[in-house]
């Protein structure tokens, strides 16, 4: 189990932009499950969408390749601080199931599918109260942030 504090070591993220708040197992090299609690505070639901606050498509993604980024660290046993990022090199079949709102909890599931030279495929899952959000195929490369420019 890793609490948001382990979290914030392994990823580069931090407020606003940190989707996951705790991680509840993870097998190194296989799968992990965590979640990212929704509350009305956040920022983003002032305008996303006044009098209806919808948690957006994209955050939720961005959340389910964080899970997997935690997953690819443990595996290859680094983190941000190494100077490392899993950056997204493709996302497939992507679905949206039902819409997010304040009060849910984010489930995050990801398991690796591959992984060539510098590059990890993960299947994602997003559910609230066991029911499917979203679903994603991420493709996510490895690489080290002075290459970045």
């Amino acid at each position: 189990m890793m609490n948001v504090n382990d979290i914030m070591h392994l990823l580069p993220h931090e407020y606003p932009m940190l989707m996951v708040d705790r991680v509840l197992e993870v097998e190194s090299g296989k799968s992990i499950v965590g979640y990212k609690n929704i509350s009305i505070n956040e920022q983003i639901f002032v305008g996303h969408f006044p009098g209806a606050p919808i948690f957006p498509g994209v955050l939720i993604i961005e959340a389910m390749a964080q899970i997997s980024g935690i997953l690819g660290f443990v595996t290859a046993r680094q983190s941000s601080d190494n100077g490392m990022l899993y950056l997204f090199a493709g996302i497939d079949k992507v679905r949206f199931k039902r819409p997010v709102v304040p009060g849910d909890r984010l489930m995050l599931t990801s398991e690796v599918v591959s992984v060539k030279r510098n590059i990890w495929r993960f299947r994602t899952t997003a559910t609230v109260d066991e029911e499917l959000a979203s679903s994603a195929l991420l493709m996510c490369a490895y690489q080290d942030k002075g290459s970045l420019g």
